[in-house]
This record gives structure tokens, C-alpha cells and sequence, in this order.
């Protein structure tokens, strides 16, 4: 496991350093969208209203901002689950020309594909509530805010030394949670096997 601090615009050569179970940081700026979003650019057409280019770093997050006399504060800033945007991931990396996603635990087997192919990331917060981390944050600007509400707006953010975030899909097709889940699988049938449990035993069901 190795420790890296990589600022946004992302390059290949910075994700290419990267392996499952490293440790990230990001500086610099980028964004973030929920489903709305997505739905809005992918099935219905809609065009970002900002540039891309120079933030391609995408955050899974509604961040909780409080709006006191003209000024906009973050009061919560989690990322949420990733998967549930798996039917537009691999479209937001290879259309939206991500570098890495942040979002909480890992995304599916077709936007895993997508990371391997356009070298991507994806990276999770573990372990500690990523509030911690709001005076690493500031908000730039906003854009969908009228059209869907604060939460699933796209919030510009920048970031500074934003982390630590745990990689969990690499850019070579690796992901941390599939490899946790064989080492479950092992100890299991390990311990069936010194238990003299039989492999298809089947557990009582609670209702």
C-alpha cells in the first residue's frame, strides 16, 4: 500500500501509479452529481453548462450547504454509493473524459471495463466520516440549483489534499472489494472445513 497526493486536472501517468488498496489525495477543483444529473446529460439530452476539461474528477455527493447572509457553507459533504449510478457509469467515464470518481464502496463490472479502458479510478472514503474533511473544501459555483434543488445540483468544489480516500478499482481492471470478497469466501470454507460443517449447509432464515 503506497500513499500519493495528485492535483486536478488528473493525468494518466498519475492514475497508472495507482493500485488497489493505495491511498490518495486530490487537490485543485472538482465536481460533483447524483442521479439527477446523470439522467438529465445521458437520457435526456441536456448539455453541462460548465467546462469540463481541467475537472476531471467527478464526486458521487449532494453536499448539505447552508446559505447565511449571501455566503454558501458546506455542512455536509459524504459521498455516497456509487453503484447506484452504475447505468451511466461507463457513458460519465469515457463522454465526460474522468480521470477518477469518488463515491462511497466501488462501482459494477461494465464502468470497471470502462476505468480499464480510458484509465480511470475509482476511489472510496474508509473508515472515518468524510466530514471530517470539510476545511479542505470550498465551494465555487453551482449550476442545476433552480432546476433540481440543492442536493442533486452540480456543485463546483475545490479541494485541497482531500483524503485519504482508499482506491478500490484501479486502472488495470483491479477491484479491492471483489479481492476482499475471495478472502471471505476462503476463510469460510476454512473454517466449514474445521467446523465439520458441510458446504451446503443452509442457515435458518429470521423473518
Amino acid at each position: 500500500m503506497s500513499e500519493y497526493h495528485f492535483k486536478v486536472p488528473l493525468k494518466d501517468e498519475d492514475i497508472k501509479r495507482l493500485r488497489i488498496g493505495d491511498m490518495v489525495y486530490f487537490s485543485g477543483e472538482a465536481w460533483t452529481s447524483r442521479s439527477r444529473v446523470q439522467k438529465a446529460v445521458f437520457d435526456e439530452g441536456w448539455k453541462l453548462p460548465f467546462p469540463i476539461e481541467e475537472r476531471n474528477l467527478l464526486i458521487h455527493t449532494g453536499p448539505v450547504i447552508k446559505e447565511e447572509n449571501g455566503e454558501m457553507k458546506i455542512i455536509s459533504f459524504a459521498p455516497t454509493t456509487s453503484v447506484r449510478f452504475e447505468k451511466w457509469g461507463p457513458r460519465s467515464v469515457r463522454e465526460w473524459h474522468l480521470k477518477a470518481i469518488v463515491g462511497k464502496a466501488t462501482m459494477g463490472e461494465k464502468t470497471r471495463l470502462a476505468m480499464k479502458e480510458h484509465v480511470c479510478i475509482h476511489a472510496s472514503p474508509i473508515g472515518l466520516t468524510t466530514n471530517l474533511f470539510l476545511d479542505k473544501l470550498t465551494i465555487k459555483n453551482v449550476y442545476w440549483k433552480k432546476e433540481f434543488g440543492s442536493i442533486e445540483s452540480a456543485w463546483i468544489i475545490s479541494l485541497e489534499d482531500y483524503g485519504p480516500l482508499i482506491v478500490d478499482i484501479d486502472c488495470y481492471g483491479n477491484n479491492y472489494f471483489d479481492e476482499i470478497e475471495g478472502v471471505i469466501q476462503n476463510n469460510k470454507k476454512a473454517a466449514y472445513q474445521y467446523l465439520n460443517i458441510p458446504d451446503d449447509f443452509q442457515y435458518t432464515r429470521l423473518s
